[in-house]
């Protein structure tokens, strides 16, 4: 059963609407066109965004001043994200929590690792400086100057394009307008939301263009970027999080990874455990311009899943895009019809 918030639910962020006021002149400048969930989307350095994520950008670009030691998890929507923080936040964690104690067993991933430019950047960035991760959908040539400057990590996952369209579109008909009951919103088309992907019309979209920026940049600085395909992530869970650990400055010792700590950090932060956590089953995800519910974030977590989705022309067409935005680049996916 689907319902809003009741009113006096506490939302977890607060927002000053003039905190934003200085923006205006400059979206109001922005080409836009109409979004998937919300009312628009505005075409700012290259890429498409909903007004609080831009707001929260441009916030961000301005006020953010990250620490030396920060760590940025990055991601296109439906790519691998709550998994990324999930794992992220244990490896980081592992010496002050036990498996019966992690905060991931009462707290969601995203309430675990914030937005950079979601509920960080509307509550003023005030944060835990103990906790270095932070989450961003931001394209990489739009990140915070000192975020580069200061040469801050960043974990970036990406995923198939044809599955992280498929995982994108149910999250939309999950999310609703704050103010519109999810029952009487219009439903979102799968045929209209495939054409608009293609033409790169998605919050933060393109999503070539968003995968290419953090590809080139991982090429450029291997020493500060990780890339990491999700079904990769999913097919060597051990490997990747050893990877991820060294990578992040908390590596796995020896000790640890005789008694098996790799493995119980994978299955603390698989999706079937994860998944049937009451605290990702059950209630609302604030702290975004929409309402969706939490256990939207974790539906699948299949690889191949566009198979039951996608018409042949359809694999087609996102087949050759991919393989003519890709081309020449190094990056790769398994985009035939029959993988």
């Amino acid at each position: 059963m689907n319902r809003s918030p009741k009113s006096n639910e506490k939302e977890e962020y607060s927002s000053d609407p003039k905190a934003f006021e200085e923006y205006k002149p400059l979206i109001s400048s922005l080409p836009r066109r109409k979004g998937w969930v919300l009312n628009q989307f505005y075409h700012y350095q290259g890429f498409w965004h909903n007004l609080f994520y831009l707001e929260g950008l441009l916030s961000a670009q301005e006020h953010f001043k990250p620490q030396p030691n920060d760590i940025f998890l990055s991601s296109v929507p439906k790519s691998g994200t709550t998994w990324l923080k999930a794992l992220s936040f244990a490896i980081m964690t592992r010496s002050s929590f036990d498996a019966s104690t992690n905060p991931l067993l009462t707290t969601t991933p995203h309430e675990c690792v914030h937005s950079l430019e979601g509920d960080l950047a509307h509550n003023l960035f005030h944060r835990n400086l103990d906790n270095p991760l932070i989450g961003t959908h931001v394209p990489y040539t739009s990140l915070p100057k000192p975020v580069i400057d200061y040469g801050c990590k960043i974990i970036y996952i990406c995923r198939e394009p044809k599955d992280a369209f498929v995982s994108l579109w149910h999250f939309c008909c999950k999310a609703s307008p704050k103010g519109v009951e999810l029952s009487a919103r219009e439903n979102l088309d799968f045929e209209e939301a495939f054409k608009l992907f293609c033409e790169g019309i998605s919050v933060f979209g393109p999503y070539w263009d968003h995968v290419l920026g953090y590809w080139r940049a991982s090429l450029e600085f291997p020493e500060r970027i990780l890339f990491l395909k999700y079904e990769n992530l999913k097919n060597e869970p051990v490997f990747y999080v050893k990877k991820m650990a060294k990578f992040m400055g908390y590596p796995f010792s020896l000790e640890e990874e005789t008694k098996g700590m790799i493995e119980n950090i994978v299955d603390l932060c698989s999706f079937e455990n994860l998944s049937k956590l009451e605290v990702n089953r059950s209630g609302w995800l604030h702290g975004r311009p929409y309402l969706v519910e939490k256990n939207a974030f974790f539906r699948k977590g299949e690889i191949g899943d566009w198979k039951n989705y996608l018409k042949p022309v359809m694999v087609a067409r996102l087949d050759e895009i991919t393989e003519h935005k890709f081309r020449s680049s190094g990056l790769t996916f398994n985009v035939s019809s029959d993988a």
